[in-house]
């Protein structure tokens, strides 16, 4: 019963949250939205005209350039005062996500190790390791070529007739580059204190293997540790059902916050491309149902129900890490034995959002499209493994896929600036990648239980 009423509850404030967010954005934001838009268009005309100089010291090309700085004045005011109006909604939520973050670390930490000490040996969890990284690997190159076909099917690039971005226009968003060391920096903690204080998933997840094969082989010693980490990791659970009766409230900040910024015009806008988007996670998501069907049979479809308020929670938040809990105590619900959740739902966190991987190749190549880049089937293949390797270990945090999107398509000279057409409805599209991401995650923890014999 209480499962259900938090469903609808939640469901209940996403709708009220897009009544919210229209009715303040028509009354109270559409002013600062119709001075950006004009101070943006009068951007765009100068610097045609700037382009048309050749006199760089004549008076018209001064007077151009004040201009332009007038009209970057003018948007900037304009937007910092949009984010004041929304401010007391993105409140709710961000006091969610830090409640929730704040339980992150210790929960994978506390479970990890004791999942680990439980499973015993080395050969255990390596045998356990090595069957969910092979379903991890299966799943991110299946998302990732689903999105590479659906994007050259529907073309929705060629279809938009967008207006495209200065090619030199800063989107402010810091690229991340291919780099073995930066790789391995991010995988390797040096402290765990740090890797705990930033919510590094990755390098909580090395340590904590390290700790728990180290506590299982000291033998009766280190049954004490088990113990204490195990009624530790119950507490930060039982803060986690404390922490969950907000999410509601969380949901209604989230969306209102996006809605009152946006606008609902910005959905009609990209009509097409989200429509085509999200078309294509449906698709994904029958994907990984079927191949959950082939392990788990008809149980599939009881996991699905029973991750439903967690995948509500992720889409409305926009973040797959504020389900974590929440997904954690539905797997274990569910069936799976604790130490294959503990071990396999933090690595799925780092190595497995089916999701993100998918936007990744849909979202690049929709950027080649609206510049008119015809891309071959070689380049778009190797894309597609460069997306493969700089995405692991990019936690489940919001515009993190951006992030990696923007280190990789520079690599085969489309312009950056074009993320600038993604970065109005990326919100949007993060709540469905997010929701999978949790789908993904749950199917492969419940799978590997079932190889385990565990279930």
């Amino acid at each position: 019963m209480q499962k259900s009423k938090l469903t609808l509850y939640i469901f209940i404030a996403l709708i009220l949250g897009i009544i919210t967010g229209y009715v303040y954005n028509v009354n109270v934001i559409n002013s600062y939205n119709d001075k950006i838009n004009v101070a943006e268009t009068n951007i765009r005309a100068i610097d045609v005209r700037i382009a048309q100089l050749t006199d760089t010291s004549a008076t018209t090309y001064k007077s151009l350039k004040t201009e332009r700085s007038i009209q970057v004045n003018t948007r900037k005011v304009n937007d910092d005062i949009r984010e004041d109006k929304v401010e007391y909604f993105s409140i709710l939520s961000d006091i969610f996500l830090r409640l929730i973050k704040m339980i992150i670390s210790p929960l994978v930490f506390t479970t990890l190790v004791v999942g680990v000490a439980k499973v015993g040996d080395i050969k255990a969890v390596g045998r356990i390791g090595s069957k969910t990284l092979l379903w991890f690997l299966s799943a991110s190159l299946v998302s990732l070529l689903l999105g590479m076909l659906l994007v050259n099917i529907f073309e929705p690039g060629n279809a938009m007739h967008l207006m495209l971005p200065d090619s030199h226009l800063n989107t402010g968003i810091k690229k991340t580059g291919l780099s073995l060391k930066d790789f391995a920096s991010h995988v390797f903690p040096k402290s765990i204190f740090e890797a705990m204080s930033n919510n590094e998933i990755l390098q909580i997840v090395v340590f904590a293997l390290f700790f728990g094969v180290a506590t299982a082989s000291i033998g009766p010693k280190g049954e004490i540790v088990i113990k204490a980490m195990d009624a530790i990791a119950h507490v930060i659970l039982k803060i986690t059902g404390y922490v969950m009766k907000l999410a509601p409230l969380a949901v209604f900040g989230a969306i209102t916050a996006i809605i009152a910024k946006q606008g609902l015009g910005i959905l009609s806008t990209y009509a097409i491309f989200i429509s085509e988007f999200y078309f294509s996670l449906i698709i994904l998501w029958l994907l990984i149902i079927l191949a959950g069907y082939f392990v788990l049979r008809t149980r599939v479809f009881t996991l699905v129900n029973s991750i439903k308020d967690a995948m509500l929670i992720a889409f409305s938040t926009s973040t797959s890490e504020a389900a974590y809990p929440k997904v954690l105590l539905e797997m274990e619900r569910f069936g799976c034995s604790n130490k294959i959740v503990s071990f396999v739902l933090p690595l799925g966190y780092s190595f497995n959002l089916d999701g993100s991987m998918m936007y990744m190749t849909f979202a690049s190549l929709f950027l080649a499209q609206s510049y008119h880049m015809h891309l071959s089937l070689t380049h778009q293949l190797t894309m597609l493994l460069i997306l493969m390797l700089t995405s692991k270990g990019v936690a489940g945090v919001p515009r993190a896929a951006l992030v990696v999107i923007a280190g990789t398509i520079g690599m085969f000279n489309i312009p950056e600036a074009g993320l600038a057409l993604l970065l109005g409805i990326d919100p949007i599209l993060d709540m469905g990648r997010s929701a999978t991401n949790v789908l993904g995650n749950a199917m492969a923890t419940a799978v590997v239980s079932k190889w385990e014999g565990e279930l």
